[in-house]
C-alpha cells in the first residue's frame, strides 16, 4: 500500500499523479507478480458503500487513482486534498503508448468481439511496436466460462491487461482471478474501449476539469445513464455529509 494512501468514504485512494502512477506501474511490471487496479469515482464509492465485498476488493488493490471531479472535491472539502484526477481512459493511453515504448505484452479483454477487435486494430496502427498477447469479448456466461477466460489471459502472459466490463463485474473478475492470471498490472476500464475508437465522445477539456464530464456522458446515452446518475449516485451526497459529520466530531 502506498504511504501516501488517504481513505474517503470507506475506500483507500492513493495520493498521486499520472506521472507517479506510471512509475508505480512500472515498477510492478518489473516485479512480474500480480498487481490490480482500480479507479474511484462517484459510482464507484456508492456501490462499494453497499457492498462490503467491493469495498474490500478496493481495499485489497495495489493501486487506487481517483477518476472524478466530484471526487477530488469532496476529499479537499474533507481535507484530505489529492494531487490530481487521473483519468482511467487518460491511464489507459499512457500506458498504451509507453507498452509500445517499452516493450511490454498488453491483453484486451471486454466488450463485444467487433470493439476489441477494433481496438486491437487501432493501436496496433497507432503504435506498430505494440505487442499485444491478445484480446477477448467480455462476455461469459457462468463460472466455467469466466474460469476459461481467466486461463486464456494467464496463457497469453501478458503483462498489462485491461477489463472493459461493468463495475462491479470487472474488480469482482479480477479480485477472483488475479492470483492465478498473474499479470503484473492489471486494470478495470470500463466503457474505454468505445471512447478509444470514438464510439462514445468524451466530453470536451473544459467540461472534463468543471467536474462535467459525466453530464457530457448523459447527453451521449440518457436512457441508459439517467438511473446510474440521477438516482444511484445521489446517494454520493449522503455519503459526503455522512462523513463531514463524522470530521467535524472529532
Amino acid at each position: 500500500m502506498n504511504a501516501g494512501r488517504i481513505t474517503l468514504m470507506g475506500c483507500g485512494i492513493d495520493n498521486l499523479t499520472m506521472e507517479e502512477t506510471l512509475g508505480t506501474i512500472e515498477g510492478f511490471i518489473a516485479s512480474g507478480t500480480p498487481h490490480q487496479h482500480v479507479a474511484i469515482n462517484v459510482d464507484k464509492l456508492v456501490k462499494a458503500s453497499r457492498d462490503p465485498a467491493l469495498q474490500r476488493i478496493i481495499n485489497d488493490c495495489a493501486l487506487v487513482n481517483v477518476d472524478g471531479m466530484p471526487v477530488v472535491w469532496a476529499a479537499r472539502l474533507l481535507g484530505k486534498p489529492l494531487k490530481e484526477r487521473v483519468a482511467g481512459v487518460d491511464l489507459f493511453e499512457a500506458l498504451m503508448r509507453r507498452a509500445a515504448a517499452r516493450g511490454w505484452r498488453v491483453f484486451l479483454c471486454g466488450a463485444r468481439d467487433e470493439v476489441v477487435r477494433e481496438v486491437a486494430a487501432t493501436y496496433q496502427r497507432n503504435y506498430p511496436q505494440l505487442v499485444l498477447a491478445g484480446w477477448r469479448n467480455g462476455y461469459w456466461q457462468g463460472e466455467a466460462e469466466e474460469a476459461q477466460a481467466a486461463l486464456q489471459i494467464r496463457d497469453a502472459h501478458p503483462d498489462l491487461l485491461f477489463v472493459a466490463i461493468s463495475s462491479p463485474k470487472k474488480e469482482q473478475f479480477l479480485g477472483r482471478w488475479q492470483a492465478e492470471m498473474k499479470v503484473p498490472f492489471a486494470m478495470g476500464v470500463g466503457g474505454t474501449f468505445d471512447v478509444a475508437i470514438g464510439r462514445v465522445k468524451r466530453a470536451p477539456l473544459w467540461m472534463q476539469k468543471a467536474g462535467l464530464e459525466w453530464f457530457y456522458r448523459f447527453l451521449q446515452e440518457p436512457r441508459r445513464m439517467f438511473r446510474r446518475y440521477f438516482i444511484d449516485d445521489m446517494a454520493f451526497v449522503w455519503l459526503f455529509i455522512k462523513e463531514a459529520a463524522t470530521r467535524g466530531g472529532r
